[in-house]
């Protein structure tokens, strides 16, 4: 399989094209970076072409999934330029509002193409999600917690943001709560009908507790990633290897691992 990776020296997308170019069924023919555009990287021993936009990539090399480790501001440009080709998408970034996932989600069925997106490619993050909707089924009143480091610019994260908007499927009973009050600003962003507090300070890389509760008892779950990109590179690549088989989209590492 030929793939183009965006954000190749990024924190996570220079993890996974090392391990896209050490996996035998797969080839890395093209790379975008703002910064190395119109060079020629070495990685892992292979001689990957560096481009500064998609639209040079896809002029110059040949590929068939596009995997995307941009950054907030990019991805959407990025992933609908890929789609509007007739590529498959594989999206780690965060960023996408689920506006823009419905739009999406249209194109890459007009294309008869597919596209897994995860705010977190990590397994336990996975877990840690589908526990989540597990635990919605029963106790419906919930908040999340969601930490990163100060460095971070998209509030809330991906995860916790995937997290809340798939929660929406079951109701949360703390009505009263969720309304807006520009009284109370502590109160945190509602996002899709839960409460989100994101928290961004020095010493965090990513983490989220999702904390349900009844009157006289609490569940919180609770994940956190540690300094290396590791964690993601197993779930990027499992995705790569079944985008060819989804027509549409499929978001949540979760549903790769348990559906």
């Amino acid at each position: 399989m030929k793939i183009c990776l965006g954000g190749v020296t990024g924190w996570t997308g220079s993890a996974v094209a090392e391990a896209i170019v050490k996996d035998d069924g797969l080839e890395l023919t093209a790379a975008l970076s703002r910064s190395r555009g119109g060079s020629v990287s070495e990685i892992a021993g292979a001689a990957v072409p560096v481009f500064g936009r998609l639209e040079e990539a896809l002029q110059e090399a040949a590929f068939e999934i596009y995997v995307d480790y941009t950054s907030a501001q990019a991805v959407y440009t990025n992933v609908r330029l890929a789609l509007e080709h007739g590529l498959y998408v594989v999206v780690g970034s965060s960023g996408l509002t689920e506006a823009q996932y419905r739009e999406l989600e249209a194109l890459a069925l007009s294309k008869q193409v597919g596209m897994i997106a995860c705010g977190n490619f990590s397994i336990t993050a996975a877990l840690a999600i589908h526990f989540s909707l597990l635990a919605a089924r029963y106790l419906p009143n919930r908040e999340i917690i969601d930490y990163a480091s100060a460095s971070k610019s998209d509030a809330p994260s991906g995860t916790t943001r995937e997290l809340a908007e798939r929660l929406a499927a079951t109701p949360c009973q703390q009505e009263p709560l969720l309304v807006q009050d520009q009284s109370s600003p502590g109160r945190g962003a509602d996002i899709a009908g839960t409460r989100v507090h994101s928290l961004r300070l020095p010493g965090y890389t990513l983490a989220f507790d999702a904390v349900f509760s009844n009157p006289e008892e609490r569940l919180v779950i609770s994940h956190a990633a540690g300094k290396s990109a590791a964690p993601y590179v197993d779930g990027t690549l499992l995705a790569i290897s079944k985008v060819r088989q989804i027509k549409g989209l499929c978001r949540g590492m979760d549903k790769l691992l348990f559906q």
